[in-house]
């Protein structure tokens, strides 16, 4: 792997870890994608920096060692893009990207955009089951790793202190015939005041592959209370059957945890995602970027074997008012207590 731009090559070599780990298959290395140095001078930031992957091989990542801690970061993605939303060493990426201080803004990415791991509240080390791994460079769709973190606040930096937060990758040349993927479950929509919502999303798997979940994690700003993931599955008589994926306390540390229930899930078969908000304040909040605002997110990671992971990366509804699980004509049976209490 090496640096989007050249110029960044020299800068970033002494950046570069190698380690040798054996385990009973295969020899792991490391490389360090870090932010270069900067200084967040804006709160609510989102820079993003860059690496090109080597083309002629194929990589496949089998680990994420997060070098940040929630005081300096809000949160961090890791995305894997066919082209990246910009050539610069950093750029401002967020959601409602705006000129600051002269840095260009634009999104993460430009092309094949698709999330493979994201951090907050001071989560650990992430490792990947034996013999999976994310397949970036060669013939993959992923030839750019761009990382994105988020300052939310940055008092820390008042004092002209720089910032090198980012991730340590744990990768593999070995081929690897699992190949990971992420199905990010999400909503926009708004959450009225003093109350509590349902912000719910749900799609079909339309692609005739078989995926094996292994890990979830959930993510909201200060509303969420209550974050769950289901497979949803048709028995003969027409009835939903409810899978638990995942549920969680979105305030608790936001790594991916281990799934509920080992299942498969392939064609036909549903996925469904419920944040519970619950509002103390005396003025709407809608779905966006900053703490002020909400998200609701439920990320799905799994492993294909001897396949290609999904084309879909994404399942986001407009969120309420406008759709619920209720108004979903193709679910009946809906766990409602069960979605929204731990």
């Amino acid at each position: 792997m090496e640096r989007f731009n050249g110029r960044l090559l020299s800068r970033f070599c002494i950046a570069f870890i190698i380690f040798a780990r054996f385990s009973s298959s295969y020899k792991v290395e490391k490389y360090s994608l870090l932010m270069p140095n900067v200084h967040p001078s804006t709160p609510e930031l989102y820079l993003c920096t860059p690496i090109k992957v080597d083309p002629t091989k194929s990589f496949y990542i089998v680990g994420f060692e997060p070098n940040a801690t929630m005081h300096t970061a809000h949160h961090m993605l890791l995305y894997g893009c066919t082209k990246p939303g910009s050539q610069d060493a950093v750029w401002n990426c967020g959601e409602m990207v705006t000129t600051v201080s002269g840095m260009k803004a634009s999104s993460p990415c430009a092309e094949g955009s698709q999330v493979i791991y994201a951090w907050a509240r001071d989560a650990p080390k992430l490792d990947l089951p034996e013999g999976v791994g994310f397949q970036v460079g060669g013939d993959s769709p992923i030839q750019y790793l761009v990382l994105q973190v988020h300052y939310g606040n940055i008092d820390k930096f008042k004092d002209g202190s720089r910032d090198n937060s980012g991730i340590f990758l744990h990768y593999t040349e070995r081929r690897l015939d699992k190949l990971a993927g992420v199905l990010l479950l999400g909503t926009g929509g708004s959450i009225p005041p003093r109350r509590t919502e349902h912000m719910e999303t749900s799609c079909y798997i339309q692609e005739r592959k078989t995926i094996h979940p292994f890990a979830y994690r959930t993510h909201t700003h200060n509303l969420g209370k209550v974050v769950s993931g289901y497979k949803v599955s048709r028995s003969d008589d027409g009835t939903n059957v409810w899978t638990l994926l995942g549920k969680r306390d979105p305030l608790t540390p936001q790594m991916f945890y281990p799934v509920m229930n080992n299942v498969t899930i392939g064609y036909g078969d549903m996925l469904a995602a419920r944040c519970t908000m619950v509002s103390n304040r005396d003025r709407w909040t809608n779905v966006g970027p900053t703490n002020k605002d909400e998200m609701c997110n439920f990320y799905l990671m799994y492993w294909v074997e001897n396949d290609t992971p999904l084309e879909r990366k994404y399942c986001f509804t407009s969120g309420p008012p406008s759709f619920f699980w209720s108004i979903n004509n193709d679910l009946n049976n809906i766990p409602d207590k069960d979605a929204s209490t731990l």
